[in-house]
């Protein structure tokens, strides 16, 4: 060991100093870039119910946009008067969907999108149906739960 520092010239014991220091301020600075970059892991609580409205809040041919966990869902009454719950995630680009009276069905305004009240894509670029919700009706709260 003491032959390796008496082999080391006080230029190259610099160039190590120099070598380390500047490895140093490359960390210091891209650990908190990356740290900022990738987003932290979040644990999800499972949830399969959730209070979409209340009895009466919505008039018939209307809908509202309410939060299942970390997403949002779309509560619809129909013209008839039956209530309908779907995932407000457009299947397409992951866009928030919405129900349009003057339509009668759900609307994706990110790329015009359409679906019929089942959930099902009738136009546009969407691949895939919504995910319904089933709806119960529990005293003056109206629910929705994800189908397992």
């Amino acid at each position: 060991m003491s032959d390796f520092f008496s082999r080391l010239s006080r230029r190259s014991f610099l160039d190590y100093l120099l070598g380390g220091g500047l490895a140093a301020l490359a960390g210091a600075v891209l650990f908190p870039v990356l740290k900022y970059i990738m987003p932290p892991a979040i644990p999800q609580a499972v949830q399969n119910d959730v209070v979409a409205g209340k009895v009466g809040e919505l008039a018939p041919n209307s809908g509202k946009v309410f939060r299942f966990g970390n997403k949002p869902g779309l509560l619809v009454r129909t013209p008839a008067g039956d209530y309908r719950a779907f995932s407000a995630v457009c299947t397409h680009l992951q866009c928030t969907v919405q129900y349009r009276d003057d339509f009668k069905h759900i609307w994706c305004a990110c790329h015009n999108g359409h679906f019929d009240l089942t959930g099902r894509n009738i136009a546009g670029p969407p691949p895939r149906p919504l995910e319904e919700y089933r709806v119960e009706i529990r005293g003056e709260d109206v629910f929705a739960i994800r189908q397992s």
